[in-house]
């Protein structure tokens, strides 16, 4: 699972990266511990609204609530977390399964975090956070899912506004992260990107398993270095210490 990421570039940044039409007027503010509800810099691709035969999709940079609720949900909380999505499921689960046909999201990241667990001389489960990073290409872009919601409208009452929410698309571990934890985020290689993103694409289950497969190139070169405990928000949080 992935339950703590770091994101530290602007959204214009992020634009330039990603080759994006438009960047949102949200703020989108430096974290190096971001956690499931917050508020995450997420990449789309649009339809027009107008012509979606002719003109070609665009693509935003905005900001999502980290935890996906599905457009039918009646309330913005659920019994069980959101912020991942098991990708060898997503197209089975109710909450997720409406979002992966068209609303395909990139949820970019500067590395994530894992903890190792062992068991400790007491007995007692001890675990170890660890810093996970992409050497080569310096950024991450987790596959993702997106959805609209916004609680049922009460008899005689104004609707409240949309709200955006996400949630990053998970894998069986490999290579150097699968020495401390069995599962791993759904890392994409740069040129899939726009393949992932594509809203003119029925996204099935045969997508989300071609991306996972295509994963595994990222997922082989990863870094991983310990770190202390993730308390507070800074560039420290992500410094090695010593085993």
């Amino acid at each position: 699972m992935c339950g703590r990421y770091a994101n530290t570039k602007s959204g214009e940044e992020l634009g330039r990266y990603f080759d994006a039409d438009e960047v949102a007027d949200v703020a989108i503010p430096a974290s190096w511990n971001i956690a499931p509800t917050q508020q995450v810099p997420i990449v789309v691709d649009r339809l027009s609204k107008t012509d979606p035969d002719e003109v070609p999709p665009s693509r935003l940079v905005t900001s999502a609530r980290w935890s996906l609720v599905p457009r039918w949900a009646t309330e913005l909380t659920s019994t069980y977390p959101t912020f991942n999505a098991r990708s060898e499921t997503v197209s089975e689960k109710s909450t997720f399964k409406g979002a992966l046909v068209r609303s395909r999201a990139v949820l970019p990241a500067d590395g994530y975090y894992e903890w190792h667990t062992v068991t400790g001389v007491d007995g007692k489960p001890v675990k170890t956070p660890h810093y996970i990073h992409d050497p080569v290409e310096g950024e991450l872009s987790f596959a993702g899912l997106y959805s609209w919601w916004r609680p049922p409208v009460a008899d005689g009452q104004e609707p409240a506004p949309w709200m955006l929410t996400a949630t990053i698309l998970t894998r069986a571990a490999s290579g150097p992260a699968a020495s401390i934890h069995d599962r791993a985020p759904v890392m994409l290689p740069r040129e899939l990107v726009d393949e992932w993103l594509d809203p003119t694409v029925e996204g099935d289950q045969a997508l989300v398993d071609a991306m996972v497969a295509e994963s595994e190139a990222v997922l082989e070169r990863l870094e991983l270095h310990p770190v202390a405990a993730l308390r507070g928000d800074g560039p420290h949080l992500i410094e090695p210490v010593a085993r």
